[in-house]
C-alpha cells in the first residue's frame, strides 16, 4: 500500500499527463477537496474539475516540488513552485500568453490507501497580476 508522499507524487503525475481518470482513481469514495478559501467541495470530481480548469488554461503546466513531508504516512505536505503560459479560458478570464509561476502548498490525507481530504493555497492575487487581471 501506498504511503502518502508516493500517492501525492502521483496525484501530481496524473495532472501533468491529464490522466483524469487515474486522478479520480486515486482519490477515496470520501475525497473532499478545499481551496485558499476553505471551502469544502465532496467528491473525487470536485478535485478533478479543478485539476482540469488549470491544466487546460495552462496547457504547458508544470511542477517544480521545492520540498515535501510526511507525518505518520498518511499525512503529506508538498510545496512546488506550478509554471504555466495562460493559453485558454480560466474561470472567466480570457488567455493572456502570459507566463505565470506561482508557489502552491499542497496537502493531502490518506485513508485505506487513497487520497481522502485535499487542501491547496497559493497566493490568488499574485496570480492575478501575473495575468495582468489586476494591476500590482
Amino acid at each position: 500500500m501506498a504511503n502518502a508522499a508516493e500517492l501525492h507524487r502521483q496525484m501530481l503525475d496524473a495532472v501533468l499527463d491529464r490522466d483524469f481518470d487515474k486522478l479520480r482513481d486515486l482519490c477515496h469514495a470520501d475525497y473532499v477537496y478545499a481551496g485558499g478559501d476553505g471551502v469544502e467541495q465532496k467528491g473525487a470530481d470536485a478535485g478533478v474539475a479543478v485539476a482540469e480548469t488549470y491544466s487546460t488554461a495552462f496547457p504547458d503546466l508544470s511542477f517544480e516540488i521545492r520540498s515535501q513531508y510526511e507525518f505518520d504516512g498518511d499525512v503529506s505536505v508538498l510545496e512546488l513552485t506550478a509554471r504555466g503560459t495562460h493559453e485558454a479560458e480560466l474561470e472567466g478570464i480570457p488567455p493572456t500568453g502570459r507566463r505565470v509561476e506561482v508557489v502552491v502548498c499542497n496537502i493531502i490525507e490518506i485513508q485505506d490507501g487513497k487520497i481522502y481530504r485535499e487542501r491547496e493555497y497559493f497566493d490568488g492575487l499574485s496570480l492575478m497580476q501575473q495575468l495582468g487581471v489586476i494591476e500590482g
